[in-house]
């Protein structure tokens, strides 16, 4: 092995190119040399408290014990085998598994690789499902300041401008609705009425109760159904965009057991594999899948990754269903709860603090600062969290927490405290 005197930060800067990241204003990364539960330790020896479970993954905790040596097993029985013409336990026992956990009207599990992708293939699927039914539908809906991903399906339906900027004349068609904030509900469903008379909408692809990657806006439960009914009553394909929102990180298995109108499709992935490996999921109902069924081959779904269903994946997302129906994981989620309520009543008030919002293990407020004036106000407040050795991701004057099931109250108190802190700063 070559060796080096060289850091870990300095090395990166030789070949790597990291994601969402100017590097001519940011060229330098922390080298991370291990983690365990909420912990992350830098190459210098100084810990940080994971408060965003590593972008919503690690939810177990980093190096959970009991994924660990589920997965050690499979490595020495099945590591990787086609999932075409193929099938194999750890597959099948996961779609049981999660099935069982699933809304009621799931039925199905197509496997890909990400959260982007899951979402790719719940378009291609929703577009295809009409197409087969000889009904030529190519527009979808999608709600203002969305996020589903970075392929090109994904990016279609996503409202953010500063990801899709380059590319948005090679879109599909899509059409944009307010998210539901009780008020507007009336004014949406009338809009919905006049764009669903002209019938050529083929799904609509939401991010349920809470939109991460636009500062965890958080909206109505009671309006969100009432959109999705009167979707579904105009045969519109739901698909729930659950990438971050499930396994539980809103109080919930899913987002969607909180609404009545259940989505015909649903997205999975980051806490989906615990952090451990990549992979992703499309489920559907019994409904959508028997429109691809047919003896013309070309009906079928022709869509396909290489590590579909990777055995060792398969185990790390059953053992990560274990764990979260466990007892210890529910009343972990119970507390974080707890802690949460009794922070967001603390800050409410506070004369710089607007906003504060929760869900589940989900926290987050944002700050009355002139934002002109700290123009790089996420960089001040990132730095801050990491000198209080905390590790959170500031969307621009949003400052938010998703810690992982495992957190203890001393190290949540320690993230409130940095939180504080932060606030004083301004």
């Amino acid at each position: 092995m070559h060796t080096t005197t060289k850091s870990l930060t300095e090395r990166d800067q030789n070949h790597l190119w990291h994601p969402l990241t100017q590097h001519k204003l940011h060229p330098e990364m922390l080298g991370i040399v291990k983690a365990k539960g909420a912990l992350l330790y830098d190459e210098s020896g100084k810990e940080y408290i994971d408060g965003i479970a590593s972008w919503y993954t690690t939810m177990y905790g980093h190096c959970n014990e009991y994924i660990l040596s589920m997965v050690g097993r499979q490595m020495q029985q099945l590591d990787q085998v086609v999932f075409s013409g193929f099938t194999h336990l750890p597959a099948i026992e996961l779609s049981e598994a999660l099935i069982n956990i699933l809304p009621d009207n799931q039925q199905k599990l197509f496997f890909s690789d990400n959260g982007s992708t899951s979402v790719e293939v719940a378009v291609k699927m929703a577009l295809q499902y009409h197409f087969n039914k000889g009904h030529k539908k190519n527009v979808l809906l999608a709600f203002e300041e969305g996020f589903h991903g970075d392929t090109f399906g994904a990016m279609s339906v996503s409202g953010l401008s500063v990801y899709n900027g380059p590319f948005e004349d090679f879109f599909l068609e899509v059409k944009r609705i307010p998210v539901p904030e009780g008020k507007n509900i009336e004014k949406i469903l009338q809009e919905l009425e006049n764009l669903l008379g002209e019938d050529n909408t083929a799904a609509f692809v939401y991010e349920p109760l809470v939109q991460g990657a636009a500062a965890m806006k958080m909206h109505d439960a009671h309006g969100l159904d009432q959109i999705l009914a009167l979707l579904k009553k105009y045969g519109v394909l739901l698909i729930a965009d659950e990438v971050m929102t499930g396994f539980g990180k809103t109080g919930t298995y899913f987002a969607s057991d909180q609404i009545e109108t259940k989505p015909d499709i649903i997205c999975l992935s980051k806490a989906l594999t615990a952090g451990l490996v990549p992979m992703g999921l499309t489920t559907c109902t019994q409904e959508v899948y028997d429109a691809f069924l047919d003896d013309d081959i070309a009906k079928g779904f022709f869509h396909g990754h290489t590590y579909s269903a990777n055995p060792l994946a398969c185990t790390v997302a059953l053992a990560g269903i274990e764990l979260l129906r466990s007892e210890k994981i529910q009343r972990n989620i119970t507390n974080i709860m707890k802690w949460h309520g009794v922070f967001a009543e603390e800050i409410k008030e506070h004369p710089k603090v607007k906003n504060v919002r929760r869900l589940g293990v989900i926290f987050a407020l944002d700050l009355t600062v002139d934002m002109q004036r700290y123009g790089n106000l996420r960089d001040k407040l990132f730095n801050h969290f990491m000198n209080e050795g905390v590790f959170l991701r500031p969307l621009g004057n949003t400052i938010y927490v998703l810690p992982p099931y495992v957190i203890t109250r001393e190290q949540m108190e320690k993230v409130y405290a940095s939180i504080r802190s932060a606030i004083a700063l301004f």
